[in-house]
């Protein structure tokens, strides 16, 4: 198995940023938000994905007693 590692040099500026390259920004899927990671003298970056909520929208259920118009006592009565 062959790992192909690509190698950019860039500049750290002096608030610790870096431009990630567009080339791997798009390769990798980079949108907003990436997760970094330190291990073994090492800093990796890992691209974060984006969660698709709709998928999750009326997924939970609860019997609940109490009147939707009163958040506070569904609350309640959500943390028995």
């Amino acid at each position: 198995m062959v790992i192909y590692m690509e190698m950019v040099i860039k500049d750290v500026d002096e608030q610790g940023r870096i431009i990630i390259p567009k080339a791997l920004r798009k390769k990798y899927n980079i949108r907003e938000k990436v997760i970094i990671r330190s291990a073994e003298g090492k800093i990796e970056l890992i691209p974060l994905e984006e969660r698709e909520l709709r998928k999750y929208f009326d997924a939970a259920t609860a019997n609940i007693k109490a009147d939707l118009s009163d958040w506070h006592k569904v609350r309640k009565e959500l943390r028995k």
